[in-house]
């Protein structure tokens, strides 16, 4: 039994008490505060995470470019004709995929 409890009382489970206690802390802030937390929690990426997810996006699609490629020229018999093909697509799609996020820096 932990200090709080008596001994007729009903144990009280983890979510209500977390239930019980986010509604108190609703209660308490205005809704200058809330819009604050709602701002926060969208807030924009730190300059290493933009970087960490700028690199493994230009990386991951220039790789699925690359497998696409090389399994259709195994598949259909050609050289590297659709490796050089999906190797500039990926490459393109990763560079898209990292203006996206970079871009709204300056706006």
């Amino acid at each position: 039994m932990n200090a709080a409890s008596q001994p007729g009382d009903e144990p009280v489970s983890f979510n209500s008490r977390l239930a019980q206690a986010e509604a108190r802390a609703r209660g308490k802030r205005g809704k200058e505060d809330q819009s604050v937390t709602q701002d926060v929690s969208k807030a924009d990426y730190s300059a290493l995470g933009l970087a960490l997810r700028a690199g493994t996006e230009l990386v991951a699609a220039l790789a699925v470019g690359v497998a696409i490629g090389y399994g259709l020229d195994r598949w259909l018999g050609f050289r590297a004709l659709f490796l050089i093909l999906f190797s500039l697509l990926g490459g393109v799609a990763g560079m898209l995929n990292v203006w996206r996020p970079v871009g709204k820096i300056g706006a």
